[in-house]
C-alpha cells in the first residue's frame, strides 16, 4: 500500500506563533490556498481514501484534498495532534513567561507538559492507529492527513527516520508498505 503522510496547511495558530497540540485552530486564506494548490499535485496520483484528525486545520485542509481529487475523507480521531496541556493554544511569548520550565521541558518530546498527554500514550495511540490504516487490503493508495508531531512520531518509531525536520504546511511524505 502507498501512503501519503500529509501535514495540513498553515493555521491561525502558525501565524500567531501558538503551541498547537489540541488547540483546534483554522486554516488561513494562504492554508486553503496550500491545500488547493496541493490537491493539484496529487491530483492523478491514485489516493482512493483520506484519513484525516478531527481538528479544522487538518479537516478543512482534506475536504480541500478530497475536492480536487476525487476521494472520500474518514475523520480519525486518533490521528489528533499530541495533547500539550497548558501549553495547547498558549502564544508562545505568553508560555515562556508564565510556564517558563513547561517550555523549556517541551523541547524534548519523551517529557509530558503539564497536564498534558504522556508521550509513551501518545506514541502507541499513533503507531497503532498507522498500523490499522496500514492493514486494511481495500485500498492500495490512501492518504493521512494529520499533524507534523504525529508524522514525526511515525517517522521515529515507526518508519526508522530517527528525527525528520520539521514539515511545512501542506508537506507529505511517501511511503510504501509491505503486503
Amino acid at each position: 500500500m502507498k501512503i501519503y503522510l500529509i501535514r495540513h496547511g498553515e493555521s491561525t495558530g502558525d501565524v500567531e506563533n501558538r503551541y498547537g497540540g489540541s488547540y483546534d485552530d483554522l486554516l488561513t486564506p494562504r492554508g486553503r490556498a496550500q491545500a488547493g494548490q496541493l490537491s493539484g499535485q496529487l491530483a492523478g496520483h491514485k489516493i482512493e481514501l483520506l484519513y484525516t484528525s478531527p481538528y479544522h486545520r487538518a479537516y478543512d485542509t482534506a475536504q480541500i484534498l478530497a475536492a480536487g481529487i476525487g476521494c472520500e475523507v474518514a475523520i480519525v480521531t486518533d490521528l489528533r495532534e499530541r495533547d500539550y496541556g497548558v501549553l495547547s493554544g498558549m502564544e508562545r511569548k505568553a508560555a515562556a513567561k508564565k510556564y517558563p520550565e513547561a517550555v523549556d521541558q517541551h523541547k524534548n518530546f519523551h517529557n509530558t507538559d503539564p497536564g498534558g498527554e504522556g508521550y509513551e500514550d501518545f506514541k502507541n495511540r499513533v503507531v497503532n492507529v498507522f498500523q490499522k490504516i496500514a492493514d486494511d487490503t481495500h485500498y492500495e493508495t490512501v492518504a493521512i492527513l494529520t499533524h507534523g508531531g504525529p508524522i514525526k512520531c511515525l517517522a521515529r518509531e515507526t518508519l526508522g527516520l530517527g528525527e525528520i525536520p520539521d514539515i511545512g504546511d501542506c508537506g507529505f511524505r511517501v511511503i510504501e508498505t509491505k503486503k
